[in-house]
């Protein structure tokens, strides 16, 4: 098999071994590199228990690992669809916590003002100052609340193992996908991380050539209407927790033909659909911020370049229009894809 020439970027999901943590990894890789390690705060959901609320957005601690240049080699967060290899009952690490609220407007305040270095006693001071009120401390747990009394963010111990996580988030990668990868990936295995029970490997590719009509109907329809097959032929994890089929309204539209792709699009953003199936349309769709990509869900877990690389390829023939090079490949229709290409922006319910 040929070596992949799509432009992507990789998020390859670990785990750190008992006693260790992302940050570990981190460390290690700016080592090798002569480079630092910038923490920042990691926006994600949880389920919640409390009734009449859905969900809360967290920040967790994130790691990201810049060369000797200042370049980002990646980036180093926690996966809350990581759960099955975890102690949920083991005690929190001393120094790791989260920020929670159930406003994600909310959230992004506290990470505009917050500092991820400090200490979970001080990391709501800068906030608290904004409201005019003061951090309250109820055992482990700092909150903030505004004037009247309403919860802002609380800080807590991040329990349950949720350091030894470990989603490696790769900026896009022109060429060379194996050997980046496994400058990655063989000092995790050193360190002894391993592949998570639910583990994915998600590949993010320039949106743009499938913002026409026939490329963007032939890929709905290929991972619509041959669910099992893509699953056998890439090896899908069936552990993996946030995968689902493509909605059949959205397989639907793209059985007929559309004069143009403002048509298809704005049909197609009507349907249910969701950023946890096996391909993510959301952002070609323009429904979510964030990197401008198509992301394909269904490789499984990996910890080797070789691996994943060799199934970028075979992804690569999948995605290719009919007659046409594969969108990205030098030559193709889009001319070589161009613009922001990558993984790791924020995630959302839709």
């Amino acid at each position: 098999m040929s070596a992949p020439r799509l432009r992507a970027g990789f998020e390859v999901e670990l785990l750190a071994p008992p006693g260790a943590s992302r940050r570990d990894l981190a460390e290690d890789l700016a080592r090798r590199r002569g480079g630092s390690v910038r923490p920042f705060f990691h926006v994600d959901t949880e389920g919640s228990a409390v009734p009449g609320v859905d969900a809360f957005w967290h920040l967790t601690p994130g790691f990201r690992v810049l060369d000797a240049a200042g370049e980002p080699v990646c980036s180093l967060v926690d996966d809350t669809s990581v759960v099955a290899d975890l102690d949920a009952r083991a005690r929190p690490r001393p120094g790791w916590y989260r920020v929670v609220s159930d406003d994600a407007r909310l959230l992004r305040l506290v990470a505009r003002h917050a500092d991820p270095a400090a200490g979970i006693g001080s990391v709501l001071g800068p906030v608290a100052a904004l409201f005019g009120t003061p951090v309250q401390q109820l055992g482990a747990v700092h909150r903030v609340d505004d004037a009247a009394g309403a919860t802002i963010a609380m800080a807590a111990p991040l329990p349950g193992e949720r350091e030894r996580v470990c989603e490696v988030i790769t900026p896009p990668v022109e060429a060379g996908h194996e050997e980046v990868l496994e400058a990655l990936l063989a000092p995790a295995r050193a360190l002894g991380f391993s592949v998570p029970r639910e583990a994915a490997v998600h590949v993010h590719l320039d949106a743009a050539p499938f913002r026409d009509p026939g490329r963007f109907a032939a890929v709905v329809r290929s991972f619509g209407g041959r669910r099992r097959e893509l699953h056998e032929r890439f090896g899908t994890n069936p552990h993996c927790r946030r995968l689902a089929p493509l909605p059949a309204e959205l397989v639907e539209l793209c059985a007929r033909r559309w004069p143009d792709w403002e048509s298809l699009r704005a049909a197609a953003a009507r349907t249910p659909v969701t950023k946890f199936c096996d391909l993510n349309v959301t952002r070609v769709l323009g429904l979510r911020p964030g990197p401008d990509t198509l992301e394909v869900r269904i490789l499984p877990g990996a910890l080797d370049g070789a691996s994943i690389a060799a199934r970028l390829a075979d992804l690569e023939d999948l995605l290719a229009a009919p007659g046409q090079p594969c969108a990205g490949v030098p030559g193709g229709p889009s001319g070589g894809v161009p613009g922001a290409c990558g993984a790791g922006a924020g995630r959302s319910t839709r």
